[in-house]
C-alpha cells in the first residue's frame, strides 16, 4: 500500500509514454527510516527491455541529427525545471534512500549541474582538420554519437549518477535506456520524467527495471543495436557486465568499486583535517564509493586526531532525513545496515577498539557514526569498501609504509592526503589513484574527470572528457 503523497511515477518508460510492465508485476520500494512501502514500481520483462532497445535503435538516427543547439537547449531545459523542483527531486531521494536532508539537497543541486554543463559541451564536441606529414592528403576527424547507450546506476547517488550519464549522451546525440537500482527508481523516474516534459522526442529516453535482473541485462547488451554501456557499481558486477560485453564488443565505461585511504602526515592541521575527514568520511552517510575507508594517520598526531575525530562523531545526531536536524539518515535498507554493523564486529573481534558509535537502531536502517582505533591494516574493515558512517584508524609511523598501505589494494579510485602541501603534492605523487584530495573533503565537480584506475573503472565521467565517452572518432582522408 502507497504512504506517500509525492507525485511519483513508478511505471516503465518506453515509446514517450508512462506503461506497466506487460505482465503486470511490480516490487515494492521501500522507504529504509520506517520500512514503510513508499510505491509499487513497474517490473520490466525481457520484452520489455529489449523493446526499449528497438524504440531507441529507431529513434538513433533522427536523434544523432538533430543540431547540436537543440540537443542544448533541451537539456538546458531540464536544468532549469530540476532548479525550480530542487525540493521536490531532494525530497523522493529522502524517502526512498534514507539520506539526510542535507545529503539529498547537496545532492540534487549536484546532479541537475551535469544538465547545465553538458548542454555547454554539446555545442563544443571537437573535430580535427590538418594536412598529413607527408604532404599528400588532408586528415579529418570527425567524432560522431556512439549509438544506442544503457545506463546502470547504482543506488547511493540515485539523481547524480543517473544525470552524470543521461547528460553527456544525450549532449552526444545518443539515445539511452536507463537502468536504476531497484531499491531508488523514484529519483531516476522523476528525472526521466523532467526531460519527457522538456521534450525530448520519443524514444530518445527509456526507463527499465528488469526482474531478474542479470540475465535481462545480459540479453539487452547481447542485442546488436546496443554500441555502449555506462555502469556505476560495485566492481564485482563490473567485471560481470565486462564478460557480458565481450561477445558483441560493446564500449564500456565502468565507475566501479573503492577503498579510499587517508593518510594524514607528521605535522597537518587537525582543525583542517579532522572537518576535511568528517565531509570525505560522512558525506552520504559513507555511502560513497569515494567515501573515506581508511585513515592511516601518524604516530605523532594519532592521539589529538582521534579525540576530536570522536567529539565530532558521538554529536552527529541520526534520524529520518525529512527532520532537517538530523545529519546522518538511514541507510538504504536494514540489509545495508545489518552488513555495516557486521564489519565492525569483525573489527572489534581483530582487536579494534569503538571509540564512539557501534550500535544500530531498533527501529530503521539507522547506524550510528562510529569511530574505531587500533585497526590493523588488511582486516575485513580495511580491506573493505565499508559504505556506511564508520571511521577506521591505522596507526603509523613510516610515510613510506602509509604510501605502502595505501596502494595494498585492487581499488584506485580516490586518496586523500592532509599535511603541508609540498609534502602533501610528494604523497599524492606515489599513490594509485584516479583522484586525489589535498587538505580538502570533496573533490566531485561537473567540470572535472571522474574515474579511478585499476579495478576501481575505467573511462572518466563529467568534464569535457564526459561526452566523449559516447562519441566515435571517424577519419576521413581528402586529397590535398
Amino acid at each position: 500500500m502507497t504512504t506517500t503523497t509525492l507525485p511519483l511515477r513508478a511505471e516503465l518508460f518506453l515509446d514517450g509514454a508512462w506503461r506497466p510492465g506487460s505482465d503486470g508485476r511490480t516490487f515494492p520500494v521501500i522507504d529504509p527510516s520506517d520500512g514503510s512501502t513508499i510505491a509499487d514500481f513497474a517490473i520490466a520483462t525481457r520484452e520489455d527491455c529489449l523493446h526499449a532497445v528497438e524504440s531507441a535503435s529507431a529513434a538513433q538516427a533522427s536523434w544523432a541529427a538533430t543540431s547540436p543547439r537543440h540537443r542544448s537547449e533541451l537539456l538546458r531545459a531540464a536544468y532549469e525545471v530540476l532548479t525550480d523542483e530542487v525540493e521536490l527531486f531532494a525530497e523522493i531521494m529522502i524517502r526512498e534512500n534514507g539520506k539526510s536532508y542535507a545529503d539529498a539537497i547537496g545532492e540534487a543541486n549536484y546532479a541537475k549541474e551535469f544538465f547545465r554543463w553538458f548542454a555547454e559541451e554539446a555545442v563544443r564536441i571537437p573535430g580535427e582538420y590538418r594536412l598529413s606529414p607527408g604532404g599528400d592528403k588532408r586528415i579529418v576527424v570527425d567524432r560522431q554519437p556512439i549509438g544506442v547507450s544503457l545506463l546502470i546506476t547504482p543506488w547511493n547517488f540515485p539523481a547524480a549518477m543517473a544525470t552524470r550519464k543521461l547528460a553527456p549522451a544525450l549532449a552526444a546525440g545518443c539515445t539511452v535506456i536507463l537502468k536504476p537500482a531497484r531499491e531508488t527508481p523514484l529519483t531516476a523516474a522523476y528525472v526521466v520524467d523532467v526531460l519527457h516534459r522538456v521534450g525530448f522526442p520519443s524514444g530518445v529516453v527509456g526507463l527499465v527495471t528488469p526482474v531478474p535482473t542479470g540475465p535481462i541485462v545480459a540479453d539487452m547488451l547481447a542485442h546488436p543495436a546496443v554500441r555502449k554501456l555506462s555502469f556505476t557499481g560495485s566492481t564485482e558486477v563490473g567485471r560481470e557486465l565486462l564478460h557480458a560485453s565481450a561477445d558483441t564488443v560493446v564500449s564500456t565505461s565502468m565507475e566501479l568499486g573503492g577503498n579510499a585511504p587517508v593518510i594524514v602526515l607528521p605535522g597537518a592541521d587537525l582543525e583542517l583535517s579532522v572537518r576535511e575527514s568528517l565531509l570525505a568520511k560522512m558525506r552520504n552517510g559513507g555511502s560513497a564509493c569515494t567515501a573515506a575507508n581508511r585513515f592511516y594517520v601518524h604516530s605523532s598526531v594519532h592521539d589529538a586526531f582521534v579525540a576530536r575525530m570522536a567529539e565530532e562523531l558521538a554529536a552527529v545526531r541520526v534520524g529520518p532525513g525529512l527532520d532537517r536536524s538530523n545529519q546522518l539518515g538511514a541507510l538504504v535498507s536494514v540489509k545495508e545496515r545489518d552488513k555495516v554493523a557486521a564489519l565492525v564486529r569483525s573489527a572489534v573481534d581483530e582487536g579494534a577498539v569503538v571509540v564512539t558509535g557501534g550500535e544500530s537502531s531498533p527501529e530503521g536502517a539507522f547506524y550510528d557514526a562510529t569511530l574505531l582505533t587500533n585497526v590493523r591494516h588488511g582486516s575485513a574493515v580495511n580491506a573493505t569498501e565499508i559504505f556506511g558512517p564508520v571511521t577506521a584508524v591505522v596507526v603509523y609511523d613510516d610515510v613510506d609504509e602509509a604510501i605502502r598501505m595505501a596502494n595494498d589494494t585492487v581499488f584506485g579510485l580516490m586518496a586523500y592526503v592532509f599535511g603541508e602541501e609540498r609534502s602533501a603534492i610528494a604523497v599524492a605523487g606515489r599513490l594509485e589513484a584516479g583522484m586525489i584530495a589535498i587538505n580538502r573533503g570533496v573533490v566531485s565537480d561537473p567540470a572535472a574527470p571522474f574515474g579511478g584506475v585499476k579495478q576501481s573503472g575505467l573511462g572518466r565521467e563529467g568534464s569535457s572528457d564526459g561526452i566523449l565517452e559516447f562519441l566515435e572518432e571517424k577519419y576521413i582522408a581528402l586529397t590535398a
